[in-house]
């Protein structure tokens, strides 16, 4: 893997589990990698973002924050999901480019994509259908980021490019009970059931949608990958290019924290997009594809979820 050398790196968003990451994959680079927590910067607010920007004089920057949640948080606030993410986006990567930013890489999301397009998706699929009304909110604000950096690039020649990741999870993860994605969700709340008992555990949905999981090591390594080409795409999806249905995910997670109960579904609540699965046909041109099994992934973020529990570092706000 190529990494870029002795720059100056903001990484936002590094306390969430894609920042983090990320952060992990530079510690052992030479690079200089810039964090704030939200107290010290505040991407909604311009003025604080200028401000920073012409202090601290990043040279590349991986914009990784974002306000994410499951189905239900995205259907119940969907002002809040437009309004922060396109401020944040339009702040950040105006104040990247008047302050001499020359690489930046804008951190988006597959449900960007039609919620009917053909399967698997590819990068062509982009504002050719309806999106899926679930996420609308959010799919509308990393759309517009996207369409940003590209205009940037096209307009001011400057590599400002996207990635548009899959469903991730991995260390660090969300795991609110309410507000979490599928996958996290699902681990809180099998691990609950096996520590309480409980004789089954019911899924939202009929089951049948089918996803895609994409370890965010992974997703990690192909930023700094991606990073390291002079002349990357405008946008590229990053996931495996496998799905499966949530019912068989389910089983998988299970499996996996020990719970033998039964798994029922609840098909009175939404399912969301029907299927969801990337072409990585473009990733692989860049010569990058993923290293991380969903099983291997698996057994790995729930030894995780029990230490980040035992320690009382359980994300879940």
């Amino acid at each position: 893997m190529g990494v870029p050398h002795s720059k100056k790196i903001l990484v936002t968003g590094h306390r969430g589990m894609v920042g983090s990451a990320v952060c992990r994959h530079l510690a052992d680079t030479d690079n200089e990698v810039l964090t704030a927590t939200r107290d010290a910067l505040d991407l909604t607010k311009p003025n604080a973002t200028e401000a920073y920007f012409d202090t601290n004089r990043p040279e590349i920057v991986i914009f990784a924050s974002a306000k994410v949640g499951g189905i239900l948080a995205n259907d119940t606030y969907p002002v809040e999901f437009l309004t922060e993410n396109l401020t944040m986006a339009v702040n950040t990567i105006g104040a990247a480019y008047r302050h001499g930013v020359k690489r930046f890489l804008f951190l988006g999301s597959t449900c960007i994509y039609p919620r009917d397009c053909p399967q698997p998706i590819t990068e062509a699929s982009l504002l050719s259908g309806p999106l899926e009304p679930t996420n609308e909110a959010y799919a509308l604000a990393k759309i517009a980021g996207l369409k940003l950096c590209q205009y940037y690039r096209r307009q001011h020649r400057v590599t400002y490019h996207s990635v548009m990741p899959t469903n991730l999870y991995g260390p660090g993860d969300n795991y609110h009970p309410e507000h979490s994605h599928v996958l996290p969700a699902l681990i809180r709340r099998f691990h609950h059931a096996k520590q309480t008992g409980q004789p089954s555990v019911q899924l939202w949905g009929t089951g049948q949608p089918r996803r895609e999981f994409l370890h965010v090591d992974d997703l990690a390594d192909a930023i700094l990958h991606l990073l390291s080409l002079e002349s990357p795409p405008d946008w590229v999806n990053v996931g495996t290019g496998v799905d499966l249905t949530i019912r068989e995910l389910a089983a998988i997670v299970a499996d996996t924290v020990g719970y033998t109960g039964e798994i029922h579904t609840d098909p009175s609540r939404p399912d969301g997009t029907p299927v969801k699965c990337t072409d990585v046909t473009l990733l692989r041109e860049c010569g990058w594809k993923h290293r991380i099994n969903l099983q291997q992934g698996l057994e790995n973020t729930y030894a995780a979820f029990c230490r980040e529990l035992d320690a009382g570092k359980l994300r879940s706000a």
